[in-house]
């Protein structure tokens, strides 16, 4: 935040700019190694700028290689070193060092971009140096007149005159120097043989050598060169050229060719055998980037090598044989490495504010053709491979307008408004000419700062409040908010109430605003009943420089409380009290007088009815919306002593408020002029207005109860389906895993498998009940056999057609309905049966009896129709095993039934001799006793296989009933 404070002056000044004009170029020179200070020039001094128009007014750095180098001053803009400067570490061998920036100078009319180039001078402070201090050079006695031998390179960091100019040896008579310049600009000697040597007479020479510059004062650096005279050798070998120029590419591989080197020894055996190699001068850098072949003289790539970098290397080869005595050739190899696009262009954005880093700042104030950033484009690349085309994507609120050389500008195409736009994602890319093209994107940021370019802006251009009177002091009134689109400063917004006069005294003694949160509140309690309304104007203002404000009305309206009780204005009261004339022959309903009274309120807290609070005499009656007072009978002297009334007044405000007034009638014999006689209406058949909301309350209770009643209902429904569907599907499942009876005896009943029943059987250690219903039609014929069976064949039938099973733990009876079709055709089970259970009127029940010392079962069946209802009980001793029904008209049939048979696994039913009967009207029970010793795992192990017992045909609805009793042979 600091910086963007130190920044925010520049970017006020931006925002009354002018478009950009032009762009100029200024050069300054200093020299490496300047103290920091040194002064190298100002820029406000230049011939850019005219002297007539003023000074200019301020400097901008934009954009410099290294910030600590080079200072500029804002004022005048003037250049200065910032630190030392070495011009060897920035610049290393290049002739020509430039330091470069960008000034931007800001004036009243324009702004304008200057490219400074600073170009450091080399001065003399480095000497030439030698590899080696001393370096060895051998020679063959034999070798000719002018041979040349090479020596060492001396190496200058100094360019131009100061570096290595000129070469000394010392003084001999056989050896001179030669002098030459490589491809570079760098200057070697070499060893020339002036005079044939001959080993014998000297065998080694050792001589001096000097290199110099040409700086003021001059520079020098020595080595020693050992000079060795080696014995006689006819020939020495011979390279078909003594110097080889060949072009490589940078991206060429390792291992690549570059040339073959061929010599030859005319000599023969090992005087003639050659080999090859680097001259011990060759530096180390070039054995690191080229190999040679010692026998073939192949010369090829070994490292990777840079075009920008270094362009050329220049190298000594030689061949030697291996005699004793050998002899060398040497020959220059000269490699130029070419250019190849292999270096995408680099970007480099410098905004002209910015704050954080990859981020540019704008003023949304910035006139069109503001300058926003500076791109500057570099490619490594040389010729066309490093010529730079730059483009700007995102938004068509910026373009690109190029500065010089490869630099570009971002400026504002349009105008700016950061409420609707506050920052802006562009794309930079750079595309080089070479082929096939590399291409940079560089994504970049710019916001736009904001600007006090909006005022605050209420929700509406008048307020409407409402406070209830009698408030305390402080209490709330309401809070104004003001919106301002602006930001930091220029977005907080401040209050304040305009000054005016209420009931002559000041605004501020009726009510306060909080400046900086907008809540208004009352400063005294507020009276209905003297300040209806309260008009305010508030004041809205920003902090920005310059100030933006707005104002609003506001209209506090004061709610009217029941603060005031009713006053009574007629008739005059002194003390609480009045006294009213009353004629003596007054009729009934003469209207006695009218009582006035007046509320300060308003609305219903002044809705004003009367009523009579004490009479005791109960003579006279009141009007509750007009507080006329009448007479209810004729007044009779000698009945009443006391005739006074108290009189209410109530408003209808919550809580209500009232006056009352005693009125005393005084007796008067005249009547007076202005008598009026109306018929009084009684209170009791005065119209009642219900209250509204009671009724709604009422209607809508209603329907809640309506509703929860009709969830219940829909609730206790489903429950009791999907318990009865629990329960189905519990007896289905307990008739499958029941296995089948197996009974000896047949049974000689006509009826069909899948003939009705219903049985309910309890016991005294468990109550329980199997039912079965079906509906299919069979015919009967009118003499039957019935026989209660268990066969299996039956069961399994009576399971595949819509048999239906329960199981219950009391001694309810089951229903059931069958409706005969009339056709006569069957005494009952019809086709037209139905199985709803609608004929069932009433359930009979019978007292079980038991004979001592019998244990019994009852097995209990009701049977009815619409006009038909039966019931039996069959009673079965335990030795005797006779079996009595017993009818509800008081008779009962004997029969026996025989002992059945149990077994534990497969337990039978007993077959009983059930007699012919005919039953119409009738209503029985059948009880039936089982012999005492019979096990109780037998009742448990028949219930819970869920055995259903096929008694005889019966029937609920039917014309006759009758039974063919039959002995059964078991």
């Amino acid at each position: 935040m600091l910086e963007f404070w130190r920044a925010a002056p520049v970017l006020l000044l931006l925002s009354m700019l002018l478009p950009l004009y032009f762009c100029e170029v200024a050069h300054y020179y200093t020299f490496e190694e300047e103290p920091p200070g040194t002064v190298i020039g100002v820029l406000a001094n230049n011939s850019m700028f005219n002297s007539t128009d003023g000074p200019t007014s301020n400097f901008r750095l934009m954009k410099q290689f290294n910030s600590s180098l080079i200072h500029v001053r804002e004022s005048d803009g003037q250049l200065s070193i910032g630190e030392r400067i070495n011009r060897e570490q920035i610049c290393r061998q290049t002739l020509n060092c430039i330091l470069a920036l960008d000034v931007v100078s800001f004036s009243k009319e324009q702004f304008t971009l200057i490219h400074v180039k600073v170009e450091v001078k080399d001065i003399n402070d480095n000497s030439p140096q030698f590899p080696r201090s001393e370096i060895p050079v051998q020679v063959s006695e034999s070798a000719p007149v002018g041979t040349r031998i090479p020596l060492d390179i001396a190496i200058d960091e100094d360019v131009g005159s100061n570096s290595i100019q000129r070469f000394q040896i010392s003084v001999n008579s056989h050896f001179s120097l030669d002098v030459q310049t490589r491809a570079d600009g760098v200057k070697y000697a070499g060893l020339v043989l002036m005079k044939e040597l001959d080993r014998e007479s000297q065998p080694s020479y050792t001589l001096e050598l000097v290199a110099m510059d040409g700086g003021s004062p001059s520079r020098s650096g020595s080595a020693v060169v050992s000079v060795r005279v080696i014995d006689f050798n006819d020939n020495s070998p011979a390279f078909e050229r003594s110097s080889v120029t060949v072009e490589l590419m940078e991206d060429a591989p390792m291992g690549y060719l570059l040339l073959d080197l061929n010599a030859v020894d005319p000599d023969e055996g090992v005087n003639g055998e050659i080999v090859y190699g680097f001259s011990p001068q060759v530096s180390q850098e070039v054995r690191q980037l080229f190999k040679i072949d010692p026998k073939s003289g192949r010369l090829t790539l070994e490292g990777q090598v840079d075009f920008e970098t270094k362009q050329t290397y220049e190298f000594d080869v030689q061949a030697q044989d291996i005699s004793p005595n050998p002899l060398t050739a040497t020959c220059k190899v000269i490699v130029h490495i070419l250019d190849v696009n292999d270096n995408a262009p680099a970007i480099s954005i410098t905004p002209l504010t910015s704050i954080s880093s990859g981020v540019a700042f704008i003023t949304e104030a910035a006139t069109e053709g503001s300058l926003v950033a500076l791109i500057s484009t570099t490619d490594r690349d040389s010729g066309t491979n490093g010529k730079v085309h730059c483009t700007l994507h995102g938004h068509e609120h910026f373009k690109l307008q190029q500065a010089y050389e490869d630099s570009f500008m971002i400026v504002t195409r349009s105008l700016l408004d950061r409420e609707k736009i506050a920052e802006y994602n562009l794309t930079v890319v750079a595309e080089d000419l070479g082929y096939p093209s590399l291409i940079t994107r560089h994504q970049y940021t710019i916001r736009v700062s904001d600007e006090n370019d909006n005022a605050p802006v209420f929700a509406k251009p008048v307020l409407e409040v409402s406070t209830i009177e009698n408030n305390a002091a402080g209490a709330y009134i309401t809070t104004v908010v003001a919106r301002d689109a602006d930001t930091g400063d220029n977005g907080r917004v401040s209050y304040r109430l305009m000054e005016g006069k209420v009931l002559g005294q000041p605004l501020s003694t009726f009510v306060a605003i909080d400046a900086e949160s907008g809540v208004l509140r009352a400063v005294r309690s507020l009276d209905y009943e003297k300040l209806k309304q309260l008009d305010v104007e508030v004041e809205a203002t920003d902090k920005g420089t310059p100030p933006h404000s707005t104002r609003v009305q506001l209209h506090i309206k004061i709610v009217d409380q029941n603060d005031n009780p009713p006053e009574i204005t007629f008739p005059y009261l002194h003390n609480g009290s009045a006294e009213v004339l009353l004629p003596v022959n007054a009729p009934s309903n003469y209207l006695c007088f009218q009582i006035k009274a007046d509320d300060p309120d308003e609305g219903v807290n002044s809705q004003l009815f009367y009523t009579i609070l004490r009479d005791n005499n109960r003579l006279f009656a009141i009007n509750r919306g007009t507080g006329e007072v009448y007479l209810r009978r004729k007044v009779n002297l000698h009945e009443f002593e006391d005739l006074s009334i108290v009189i209410a007044v109530y408003d209808s405000g919550r809580p209500s408020l009232f006056c009352n007034a005693s009125i005393k009638f005084i007796l008067t014999d005249s009547l007076p002029s202005s008598v009026e006689i109306v018929i009084m209406q009684p209170q009791e058949e005065e119209e009642q207005q219900l209250d509204l909301s009671i009724i709604f309350i009422a209607v809508l209770a209603g329907g809640c109860t309506l509703l929860l009643a009709a969830i219940m209902f829909v609730a206790c429904t489903c429950k009791r389906k999907s318990s009865l569907f629990k329960r189905e599907s519990e007896e289905r499942r307990i008739y499958r895993e029941a296995q089948p009876l197996n009974t000896s005896g047949q049974s000689t009943s006509s009826i069909t498998q899948s003939e009705s029943c219903q049985l309910s059987i309890k016991t005294e250690s468990e109550d329980n009940s199997v039912s079965t219903k079906t509906g299919q039609r069979e015919d009967l014929k009118s003499n039957s056999n019935v026989s209660v069976s268990a066969s299996p064949s039956q069961t399994s039938s009576w399971h595949q057609e819509k048999s239906a099973g329960s199981i219950g733990g009391n001694s309810n009876v089951d229903q059931g309905s069958t409706k005969d079709s009339g056709k006569g055709d069957s005494d009952f089970n019809d086709s037209d049966s139905d199985a709803s259970g609608e004929g069932l009127k009433k359930i009979c029940d019978q007292n079980i009896h038991s004979q001592p010392g019998v244990v019994y079962i009852e097995s209990s069946k009701a049977y009815r129709s619409a006009e038909h209802y039966y019931s039996h009980r069959i009673d079965t001793g335990l030795h005797n095993g006779n079996l009595t029904m017993h009818y509800e008209k008081g008779f009962a049939v004997p029969y026996s039934i025989r002992t059945p048979y149990y077994n534990t696994y497969h337990p039978r039913l007993p077959n009983a001799y059930i007699p012919h009967h005919n039953l119409k009207d009738s209503n029985y029970h059948m009880n039936t006793a089982t012999p005492g010793r019979v096990h109780r795992e037998y009742d448990v192990d028949y219930l819970n296989r869920g055995r259903t017992l096929s008694p005889p045909r019966l029937s609920r609805k039917y014309q006759e009933f009758s039974y063919a009793p039959e002995t059964i042979q078991m």
